[in-house]
């Protein structure tokens, strides 16, 4: 009897030993058919306007995929929100805006966003509202401008280059409506914000769009009664950008996204689809 117990509480101790085995508290690796660890896979998750932000990401998706990143594109409607989503974490970057505009929404907001690549270039236009032709332009014609502080001073800098207004001398990119030193159509400047510009165009004259906005109204560049030089400093000044919050710069998973949104695959994309109206940087 006693060595039968024996013999049991062995089978008993050599189970429990190989249950401790299986359950050990070491991670299980996936393994390739060479043998080694798999990389891990890391989710990427970038903010961005619908058009063409949010499209030249979504080409990318593929190619960043293949180096171990899974590209979620979050797509917002306006200015605001992409850059506090990225303050607070729920997005790792975004791509939406220009460098004038994010250095007044980091001073306005307190924010820590910082540029991390220069991916396209959008020409901006005036475009026709009640009115088809700025040489038609009436006395008293109202005129619409983003409502935000560095697109309204490009609209006016713009409506200045061709003769509407003049700017109080050295205002530059901080001109506001209140610049304005002449005014010989005593046009009126109404400030709306720019998702909803090319909404207005049936009840102003004319209306100053970002490309972006305006494709997504379904208007093209070439609608455009006058756009900006595309050779002009404005082509750098007003280059679309890759956002991060401070200290995220060298984040391998963005070094990676950058990699793919200024690769030669990349600019086909853009140069095919926008034909013009989308100008990479790169």
């Amino acid at each position: 009897m006693k060595k039968a117990f024996t013999l049991v509480l062995a089978l008993i101790l050599s189970l429990a030993l190989l249950a401790s085995c299986g359950n050990s508290s070491e991670p299980a690796q996936d393994e390739t058919q060479d043998g080694g660890a798999a990389a891990q896979n890391v989710t990427l998750r970038v903010a961005a306007s619908p058009t063409p932000h949010a499209e030249i990401l979504n080409s990318v998706k593929e190619a960043l995929a293949a180096e171990g990143v899974t590209l979620e594109v979050v797509e917002f409607t306006d200015y605001v929100q992409p850059n506090l989503a990225t303050e607070n974490g729920d997005v790792d970057a975004n791509y939406f805006q220009h460098g004038p505009y994010l250095d007044n929404f980091n001073t306005e907001n307190n924010t820590h966003l910082v540029s991390v690549a220069a991916i396209h270039y959008e020409p901006f236009g005036i475009y026709a509202g009640k009115t088809a032709s700025l040489d038609e332009i009436p006395d008293g014609a109202q005129i619409a401008v983003p409502n935000d502080a560095t697109n309204e001073a490009r609209a006016l800098l713009l409506l200045e280059a061709n003769g509407i207004i003049t700017l109080k001398e050295g205002v530059g990119l901080e001109a506001t409506k209140l610049d304005i030193a002449e005014n010989p159509h005593n046009v009126e400047i109404i400030e709306i914000e720019a998702a909803q510009l090319a909404r207005s165009l049936a009840d102003v004259d004319f209306a100053a769009i970002n490309v972006n906005y305006a494709l997504q109204a379904g208007l093209k560049v070439k609608d455009a009664l006058v756009t900006e030089d595309k050779t002009s400093e404005a082509a750098e000044t007003y280059a679309n950008i890759l956002v991060v919050k401070e200290g995220n710069e060298n984040n391998e998973a963005v070094q990676k996204l950058i990699k793919a949104l200024t690769s030669e695959e990349a600019r086909k994309f853009i140069e095919d689809t926008y034909a013009g109206e989308v100008v990479p940087m790169f």
